[in-house]
């Protein structure tokens, strides 16, 4: 076993043993201190990431990229608010869920519990750091992070900062950890590092999850991959559908909430798509359409099936005209990723229709993809949003990272 794991995976063990009993008042002065240290720090946190964007530029890595890792004193400000939004929220550890009487009059209860030590793996957002060490701590898990190593000079000085933080205002040492070595290799022993993690969590890219969910060996929480559709209906007010659809697309392409992928009733193809494609066109979109699209789309290139099941993370933009709501609903079905999907309609049995047949965590009506986040949902920050179904589903904020167990009270009895 590599040092670093061993050493940081043993750390991590204690502490996770130690949070479970540490009050909500020490977890939330905390998170608290770990916000004003990063605001306090914001210098050190921006020319740790100059460097990592820089070195970024030199290997050529597209503007979304790039847009992912960049820092501001806009976003570090948004990081510490986030975790200052987490201690308002009610702590879920030790809540008792429910109580019943079971044989001889035992009382039964379930009780909230943290995982114990979560494994976060993750690509080249470092605010990620910053969202899953809070979360992670005002639930009383221990963390260890493996962000990529586009990102290790920012995380690096994050993880820091807040690490000292949080121990000097009562955490245990140990509670948020980074992995600091580079390389393929300590990735994968992580994703096998079942004596020391309860739950690993991968963010990231397709590739990223896939290599997550076929080599760990420790539990998986699966997140985040997001070819979205909006699909509109020949029952939608068009106005409304272009907002949504631009929102959904431009608004922040490369993140896994923005719409890949656009359908159009073929009942208002002919009057929405010259409509919504002039914005596009303003704002950079590249479209690609199937032929029907084309002939009203002259601008948009010729669709194919990598396309449409392709999440761009860029400002493109798959289009297909469709017959009807059960065509949109069996091309999503065939295409989609389970995370979020939307249609645009006035029509309730429609609406009904698509909210029931269309398997995703989250399911709009008239609304844009854009909103399913921990922030917008009312979580506070999240650690990712769950495509599984087992656990957790959406966005993941505080009680997603905790389980149960069972209490018993007796007075005495015995099984007869």
């Amino acid at each position: 076993m590599h040092e670093e794991l061993r050493v940081k995976g043993e750390r991590a063990r204690e502490a996770s043993y130690k949070l479970t009993t540490v009050a909500t008042e020490v977890k939330n002065n905390a998170l608290l201190a770990m916000a004003d240290a990063l605001e306090d720090n914001e210098e050190k946190i921006l020319e740790a990431n100059m460097q990592d964007m820089e070195a970024g530029r030199v290997r050529g890595m597209n503007k979304s990229l790039l847009d992912r890792l960049m820092l501001s004193s806009a976003r570090i400000k948004d990081m510490a608010q986030g975790l200052r939004t987490l201690v308002s929220i009610s702590d879920p550890v030790g809540e008792i869920e429910s109580m019943w009487k079971g044989a001889q009059d035992i009382e039964i209860g379930k009780m909230r519990v943290p995982l114990g030590v979560i494994g976060i793996i993750y690509e080249a957002r470092p605010n990620v750091t910053v969202d899953a060490a809070g979360l992670c701590l005002k639930t009383g898990n221990a963390v260890i992070l493996r962000g990529s190593s586009d990102a290790l000079r920012s995380n690096c000085a994050i993880t820091n900062i807040i690490a000292k933080a949080a121990e000097s205002a009562g955490a245990p040492g140990g509670s948020i950890q980074l992995i600091e070595t580079s390389g393929r290799e300590i990735a994968l022993e992580m994703m096998k590092l079942n004596q020391y993690l309860d739950v690993l969590i991968p963010r990231g890219g397709a590739g990223l999850i896939q290599s997550v969910v076929t080599n760990a060996t420790v539990p998986v929480i699966e997140t985040g991959i997001g070819n979205c559709h909006v699909y509109v209906d020949s029952w939608a007010k068009l106005d409304d559908a272009e907002e949504i659809i631009v929102n959904a697309k431009t608004q922040r392409p490369a993140v896994c909430n923005a719409a890949e992928s656009l359908l159009v009733h073929e009942a208002v193809a002919q009057e929405f798509l010259p409509s919504v494609g002039k914005r596009f066109r303003e704002l950079g979109v590249e479209l690609r359409g199937c032929s029907r699209t084309r002939e009203l789309l002259c601008e948009a290139k010729q669709a194919t099936e990598e396309d449409y099941a392709t999440e761009f993370l860029d400002l493109i933009l798959s289009v297909k005209v469709v017959d009807s709501l059960e065509e949109a609903m069996a091309h999503i079905h065939k295409y989609g990723t389970k995370h979020s999907e939307a249609i645009i309609t006035e029509n309730y049995t429609n609406a009904r229709q698509f909210l029931q047949g269309v398997d995703a965590a989250a399911v709009y009506v008239n609304a844009s993809t854009r909103f399913t986040d921990g922030f917008q949902f009312g979580f506070g920050a999240e650690i990712g949003i769950s495509t599984q179904k087992l656990h957790a589903r959406g966005p993941m904020g505080l009680k997603e990272l905790t389980t149960v167990k069972y209490i018993i009270y007796g007075n005495g009895q015995s099984r007869k």
